[in-house]
């Protein structure tokens, strides 16, 4: 997913950095809220799986502290080690859908400008 949103992001600069024509770039701006719209859903999902780990770890946490024996305490090892990368993996979704924002703010800005180029 990472890979994916880096080189639709970088897709997305390309488009904005070049020439084009106002028909291309309202066709671009579809493509980008469509496309934000499905980050925004796998962003969605992995902060419930991220919260449902976090929430997980802590009661593991709580419970060992209560009954500390090794098999409670490898468990929540798991889960810490398996919450790290999908907080990682959520910080890079939430960031490149801001991004994404950022980038179609400005295209909407240029189609704004193309369009009272465009009316006498």
């Amino acid at each position: 997913m990472k890979r994916r949103l880096l080189d639709y992001i970088a897709h997305v600069e390309s488009v904005l950095a070049g020439e084009s024509s106002l028909e291309s770039d309202e066709a671009a701006r579809t493509d980008l809220i469509l496309q934000i719209q499905f980050f925004q859903h796998e962003r969605l999902i992995h902060l419930l799986v991220t919260l449902l780990f976090a929430l997980l770890f802590v009661g593991t946490t709580l419970f060992f502290t209560v009954c500390p024996t090794l098999p409670i305490f490898l468990l929540d090892m798991l889960f810490l080690i398996l919450l790290v990368p999908y907080i990682r993996h959520y910080y890079i979704l939430e960031n490149g859908t801001q991004r994404l924002y950022r980038l179609q703010d400005n295209l909407w800005k240029r189609i704004l400008e193309e369009r009272k180029k465009a009316t006498p």
